[in-house]
């Protein structure tokens, strides 16, 4: 998907998703206090780091899309030595790296050229991590999201009626519709810890995705996603991966 609509949704994962900590999934009221002191929070980091829509390089790299990126390979910064390696050494940044880093740099990556004293207090690095992570949307860099229901529809799927499931979706416009999907779902049908979702019948697949939308199905981001397209966008998603092999 590209344009407007892959904005939409991309707001829509980055703004919606449930931050969880240890497995736990946080109630969206816990999950704004959450990101809204972590925001007051990063006052302290923004001497040396942008994140953000407009966000570039300064004193340190911007922290856009940091989640499942190797530490020291962000084009465009010249890093430290120390970075470097520890990227090297397989330093990948997700939750526990990230915080941890927070809590002690140079004792997590001795000989980084970042010269901030450390958050202590967990809860402020969860608070911290919580704020960059609305920064790495992508739902592939959303670990603690359960998984997506199985390709068969559930028992406690809602009945849809027959004009729903029986409208005319447009196979280039859920082509169009479709990169969003493909960052967790592959186009290949391979299955990576995430269902294969080409070839469905294009039924199952508008019932499974209103599913989602009414809320009979858990997960949060793929509620958010669905809830974002209207039954024509659904059905266009349907028949296109319907299509594929």
């Amino acid at each position: 998907m590209s344009g407007v609509r892959s904005g939409v949704l991309s707001g829509v994962l980055g703004i919606t998703l449930a931050i969880a900590w240890a497995g736990s999934v946080l109630s969206a009221q816990a999950r704004d206090e959450l990101v809204e002191k972590g925001s007051k929070l990063f006052r302290q980091c923004q001497s040396c780091h942008q994140v953000g829509p407009k966000a570039r390089h300064a004193v340190g790299p911007y922290l856009n899309n940091i989640f499942g990126r190797r530490a020291g390979t962000l084009e465009g910064f010249r890093y430290s030595d120390a970075m470097e390696q520890a990227g090297q050494g397989g330093l990948v940044w997700d939750e526990t790296a990230l915080a941890r880093f927070i809590g002690d740099p140079s004792g997590t990556v001795k000989g980084t050229r970042m010269k901030f004293r450390g958050l202590t207090a967990e809860p402020d690095q969860k608070a911290l991590v919580a704020f960059i992570r609305q920064h790495s949307p992508g739902p592939s860099n959303i670990p603690e999201t359960p998984p997506t229901a199985p390709v068969h529809a559930s028992a406690g799927d809602p009945d849809l009626p027959e004009h729903i499931l029986s409208i005319a979706g447009d196979p280039a416009y859920g082509e169009y519709l479709s990169s969003e999907c493909v960052t967790c779902h592959q186009a290949s049908g391979e299955d990576k810890g995430i269902p294969s979702i080409t070839s469905w019948p294009a039924r199952r697949f508008v019932a499974v995705m209103h599913a989602y939308r009414s809320k009979h199905r858990e997960n949060p981001v793929m509620r958010s996603v669905a809830a974002s397209l209207t039954d024509e966008e659904i059905a266009s998603l349907a028949v296109y991966f319907e299509t594929l092999e």
